[in-house]
């Protein structure tokens, strides 16, 4: 199974997000890779360049990324990363669809051997080792979820708790989720 993390956040908190990973060197690669693209380097400064609903954060310097062609449909010919074999974080960005809702984000990444996905080796330790550092900043900045399991970045659990936000686990099952307390 995947390493996942349900995320709201703002763009505030993106940006912020986006801050802590600069260290690492991530690119950027959106969901289908058009011919000729060159990915921006995950930083403050290339923000606005970043894909708007989802990317890959990709840290090629742990493996090379497997990236395959498209040969159906309406994206033929462009190109995918295989999330599976290639070291990267799938970035699920929040989306904002009506003022006052924000609907969860998430991060993931596979770092272990699962026979039902095909991958025989687990991931590379320096890409492991960067996903675990990630998730272990996310989880000690941003504010805890309830129900379990959610993190609320600092931005939105401000405008939540001042009544302004309402965040909503997902699109099909629009249940709220509000802030855990604090002891």
């Amino acid at each position: 199974m995947a390493q996942q993390l349900l995320v709201f956040m703002l763009p505030e908190d993106e940006r912020a997000f986006v801050h802590m990973l600069e260290p690492y060197a991530l690119e950027a690669f959106p969901r289908r890779i058009p011919e000729g693209y060159k990915s921006p380097k995950v930083c403050l400064k290339n923000f606005e360049r970043l894909p708007e609903e989802a990317l890959y954060l990709a840290f090629s310097q742990a493996a090379p990324l497997q990236v395959d062609k498209i040969k159906r449909g309406p994206d033929k010919g462009k190109l995918r990363i295989n999330e599976i074999f290639s070291p990267v974080i799938f970035w699920e960005r929040c989306i904002q669809e009506t003022p006052g809702e924000l609907l969860c984000g998430q991060l993931w990444a596979q770092l272990e051997v699962r026979p039902e996905t095909g991958r025989r080796l687990a991931a590379p330790d320096a890409f492991r080792s960067l996903y675990l550092e990630v998730e272990s900043r996310i989880k000690k900045s941003f504010r805890k979820g309830h129900p379990k399991g959610y993190w609320v970045g600092k931005e939105a659990a401000m405008a939540h708790k001042a009544g302004r936000l309402k965040l909503l686990a997902s699109r099909l099952k629009p249940s709220l989720v509000g802030l855990a307390r604090l002891h």
